[in-house]
């Protein structure tokens, strides 16, 4: 019975901090917020940045009250989980260093599945619009556009997602050990 009320908290904060992590990086993208997938994400985020932003007002392109929030988030999942895994909360410093990286992980492991999901549908439908594809092309182009412009396509396939998946995978390594 702990392990499935381990799993459900785990879930909820991983939910929750996914989708404000995607807001922000979607922002920092200039994601176009009239996709009405962008729209959802505004709206279950809109809660927390709404008040926050009141006090944190914006640091030139970046929205601080969107960072604030998605670090508080953070911060809130490694310290439930730890208490329910550890019995108790993690030192401060351990804290922050597990807080932050949780951030870089789910950054990182976000632009690997969003690169994945954004191949394959260039593959399935090149020419078709929809909103996810608007969504992941304004979220993965400004990654793959530089490995482009070092690695060209061979036959005229685009081996930059690949290479961007590879890179990804490599940092994500290097972080566990």
């Amino acid at each position: 019975m702990q392990a499935a009320g381990q799993f459900l908290v785990d879930t909820f904060f991983s939910l929750l901090f996914f989708v404000f992590l995607l807001r922000l990086l979607l922002q920092l993208a200039r994601a176009d917020f009239r996709n009405p997938l962008a729209q959802a994400i505004l709206r279950l985020t809109n809660w927390l940045i709404m008040p926050m932003r009141r006090v944190l007002p914006p640091a030139g392109r970046i929205d601080t009250a969107s960072v604030v929030a998605v670090l508080l988030i953070a911060a809130a999942k490694v310290g439930v989980l730890f208490a329910l895994f550890a019995g108790g909360l993690p030192a401060p410093l351990d804290w922050l260093r597990l807080a932050g990286l949780e951030v870089l992980q789910t950054v990182l492991w976000v632009y690997f599945w969003a690169i994945f999901a954004y191949a394959l549908l260039s593959m399935i439908s090149p020419d078709a619009y929809s909103p996810v594809n608007a969504l992941l092309s304004s979220l993965c182009e400004p990654v793959l556009a530089p490995i482009r412009r070092t690695i060209p396509s061979v036959a005229g396939l685009d081996l930059s997602p690949l290479w961007a998946g590879i890179a990804i995978q490599v940092v994500l390594i290097m972080l566990r050990s």
